[in-house]
């Protein structure tokens, strides 16, 4: 019997490593990102892409990649790369590989057609068949509109990424630093493209995870920009360097608090619905009312602080009757 796959695994922190650079690809295996991708697109100049497949082969195989979600970035469909990517990295390193993310997806049959090829090469190799997921990224106007299709081509989709870098050239955004507001408007310009992504992403119970921030020294600025995204519900964040990977686990994590609250409102709620708590449809948690609605709310705050590993520091008393 095949076992699912998880498709909600934690992306707190989506940390890029260019597949072509084995120091770096050392190097990640010890840094506390919830996800690694190994880059064969932008990361690696085009002559270096041949080499860096092997190269990526080797580390997945080799490396110890315990705790994290292992992915390689491949290259899109309107180059010549894309197929021996895909053919290269999954027959080499099938069963180390969690996912393949797919860039500059414009359209659902892009989608389909890494699904098919995946299928071929699992089914040729003796692999689990569906096992490998894919993560989609939106990167132009094109992309945006069809976001709905997209998220819905394949059952292996797990995440719907932002690249905010190509999308703001795409749109001839007047900016030059990627991920910070444009000059001249006043309220958050990234906004709709945010909730456009995060609204496909939840109709089809997937991740919604946003790009990088370029300026890799300025970590408040990081933060900022996380903590925008993170407001909003995304998931994570990709980090492009060692110093911001603890800012997006903090960021997309819940505060302790807030994560022993949602805890105990799980509590209560199962106690109060219960024969013993008098199956009743809503109860009083200290001076809060909660029911089925809060329950909900709290199932995704305690779902992440579980992901992110946290430890309850309140525990519920059955009030007294």
């Amino acid at each position: 019997m095949t076992t699912p796959v998880n498709r909600l695994r934690p992306r707190r922190s989506c940390l890029a490593v260019p597949g072509s650079n084995p120091r770096f690809l050392e190097k990640a295996q010890g840094l506390p990102a919830d996800q690694v991708f190994l880059d064969l697109e932008d990361a690696c100049a085009p002559l270096a892409k041949p080499e860096a497949r092997h190269t990526i082969v080797k580390f997945l195989n080799e490396g110890d990649w315990t705790g994290k979600t292992r992915v390689v970035r491949v290259n899109d469909w309107t180059t010549e790369w894309t197929y021996r990517d895909v053919v290269t990295v999954v027959e080499g390193a099938g069963p180390n590989l969690d996912c393949i993310m797919l860039p500059k997806v414009q359209n659902a049959e892009q989608v389909v057609a890494l699904d098919l090829l995946l299928t071929q090469i699992e089914k040729t190799m003796g692999f689990e068949v569906g096992r490998i997921g894919i993560e989609a990224q939106i990167e132009n106007a094109q992309g945006l509109n069809n976001v709905n299709e997209i998220a819905q081509a394949s059952p292996r989709i797990e995440t719907i990424i932002f690249g905010p870098a190509d999308f703001m050239a795409s749109i001839n955004m007047k900016s030059l630093v990627v991920g910070e507001q444009p000059p001249g408007y006043p309220a958050d310009a990234y906004h709709y493209i945010l909730m456009k992504i995060l609204m496909a992403a939840r109709a089809n119970n997937l991740q919604a995870i946003d790009g990088p921030y370029l300026q890799i020294r300025n970590v408040d600025g990081f933060r900022e920009v996380a903590a925008r995204a993170a407001a909003l519900g995304f998931d994570g964040k990709w980090v492009l360097h060692p110093g911001q990977v603890d800012a997006a686990n903090e960021v997309f994590s819940p505060s302790q608090e807030d994560y022993d609250h949602a805890e105990l409102i799980l509590d209560a709620y199962e106690y109060c619905t219960s024969e013993a708590g008098g199956k009743k449809g809503s109860a009083m948690l200290g001076d809060e009312m909660i029911d089925e609605a809060s329950r909900k709310m709290a199932l995704v705050i305690a779902g992440k602080g579980r992901a992110a590993g946290m430890q309850r520091t309140s525990t519920f008393e059955i009030p007294e009757a």
